[in-house]
């Protein structure tokens, strides 16, 4: 009898299993990666609007140790969402944050209305109805709008009725 010498390889059918396999763990981590990534974005939102308050909160601090009592009338102006503090005289030239950030109408991205109002779009196209959370300049303090604590909205930034 002759020796045959078999050549050491991976059969068609391990090949395909090994594709299939690969393939279902891809089916299950991208879905998972795209919520991580929403995960991130609420929480950059979260950090921020943690950010504001605190810068509200520390420039109130200075100027009542100043002997300064005007409430502050905005929070930004223009293009920017976050740029300096204004009250009754006008823009302070105090920043809010070190780095403004643009009013932008895009899903995750806050957006500047006005003086006292300021939207965290949740879609795209971030119209100002069920698809924001609106938050108020009011009495020097950086609120979510009463109805939005009620519906829910709120709690997605870590905001919870007082």
């Amino acid at each position: 009898m002759k020796n045959i010498e078999l050549k050491k390889a991976f059969t068609m059918v391990e090949l395909i299993f090994v594709i299939i396999v690969i393939g279902i763990l891809a089916g299950v981590a991208i879905p998972r990666l795209a919520a991580t990534r929403d995960d991130a974005e609420l929480t950059k939102g979260m950090t921020t609007l943690s950010a504001v308050r605190n810068a509200l909160s520390i420039e109130r601090q200075k100027r009542v140790l100043r002997g300064e009592f005007t409430p502050f009338t905005a929070i930004g102006s223009g293009a920017t969402v976050f740029g300096n503090f204004f009250d009754a005289n006008g823009d302070t030239n105090i920043a809010v944050l070190e780095y403004p950030i643009p009013s932008e109408a895009k899903k995750y991205h806050w957006k500047r209305i006005d003086d006292n109002n300021t939207y965290f779009c949740l879609t795209n196209s971030c119209s100002g109805n069920s698809d924001t959370i609106r938050f108020e300049l009011t009495s020097g303090r950086f609120v979510c709008r009463e109805a939005d604590i009620y519906s829910g909205k709120c709690s997605m930034l870590g905001v919870t009725a007082e």
